[in-house]
């Protein structure tokens, strides 16, 4: 800097109004400067030094808990990451994505971020990310759990939307699936069976099975005949491949709760396939009521992953919160389900 006030015969202090403050200066000294800068091919204060002085870096960062693509491939996580880029934008910081791969370079890469606070998309109960997040000591927050450790969790009562939207499901049911997301980061594709489906790490996952089980049982139904048909991921293709297998199975599904609208389309186009007519043959829900869930007059979970988003932004940029710390959620009926008491 002083080299570059030297050449344009300026002070130094002159220099750096020019890129922090060039309200200062005159548009005259202010090309002369910066023509100056260029010659001796200075690129200007360093960023990393003026945010140390500031005692904040202007940038948000967003652990996904999952590889980098997933957030371009995954329509709910783009919707949450759509809200949160709306706060950004409004707040004129920038938005740092931070993937995670189940190795030891995800705490380092946490504990090295420069952001001035963190929104964790859900993971699973023991991420030791999120120790290293709550180490940090900056506003975080973390959407639909796990809770702990000190951080506040944004989401709606997966567990009494998922029992409500079973009611519905379940309406005159025998051979009932849940088409379900990962159990535990293992992401392994697999049918269980029974009331005990072992551990689930997720707390997503856990809460919408707890929920439509305890739909499925409330009226004196076994709760063995319930399965869990588990997805490694959250996909419509998927949701299509493991649905064409149960219904070629021994005991094809005459009911499927699918957790996402993503999963439930799959279903769909797999019932479709198979000749079977929706809802006479096969019940299907789904969930977030996208508008691919309209267009398909799927039975769903109606809630704003992108109001989510904008909320859990706000709280980790200490903004005042525009929505109630507990979102809103609702089922709405369309034609892919039976009507209670079939």
């Amino acid at each position: 800097m002083r080299e570059v006030a030297r050449a344009a015969g300026v002070s130094p202090m002159t220099v750096s109004y020019v890129y922090s403050r060039p309200e200062r200066v005159s548009a005259e000294t202010a090309a002369r400067v910066r023509a100056a800068a260029r010659a001796l091919a200075y690129p200007g204060p360093d960023p990393t030094a003026r945010s140390l002085r500031r005692g904040r870096v202007g940038t948000l960062g967003v652990v996904l808990g999952e590889r980098l693509t997933y957030a371009f491939d995954d329509p709910q996580a783009a919707r949450f990451l759509a809200g949160v880029a709306d706060v950004c934008a409004t707040e004129g910081v920038g938005l740092t994505l931070l993937p995670t791969t189940g190795g030891p370079g995800d705490v380092q890469r946490v504990a090295e971020a420069g952001v001035d606070g963190f929104v964790v998309w859900t993971t699973n109960d023991d991420d030791p990310v999120l120790d290293a997040v709550a180490a940090r000591g900056l506003p975080a927050v973390v959407h639909s759990g796990p809770s702990g450790r000190g951080l506040p969790v944004v989401g709606i009562d997966d567990r009494a939307a998922a029992a409500e939207v079973g009611r519905i499901a379940w309406a005159g049911a025998r051979r009932p699936v849940v088409l379900a997301f990962p159990l535990d980061p293992g992401r392994t594709r697999q049918l269980l069976e029974g009331p005990d489906v072992g551990e689930i790490r997720f707390p997503v996952t856990r809460a919408r099975w707890e929920g439509l089980r305890s739909a499925w049982t409330a009226d004196g139904r076994a709760p063995g005949h319930l399965r869990l048909a588990v997805c490694p991921v959250n996909d419509a293709r998927e949701g299509e491949s493991f649905t064409a297998d149960l219904l070629a199975g021994a005991a094809p599904p005459d009911a499927i709760a699918a957790m996402s609208d993503e999963l439930a389309s799959g279903a769909l186009r797999a019932a479709a396939a198979a000749g079977l007519a929706v809802p006479t043959d096969v019940a299907v829900t789904g969930w977030d009521d996208g508008e691919a869930a309209e267009r398909a007059g799927l039975t769903t979970v109606a809630q704003s992953l992108r109001e989510q988003g904008a909320h859990c932004a706000r709280i980790a940029l200490g903004r005042p919160p525009a929505w109630p710390e507990v979102p809103g959620w609702r089922v709405v009926v369309r034609a892919t389900t039976r009507p209670l008491g079939h």
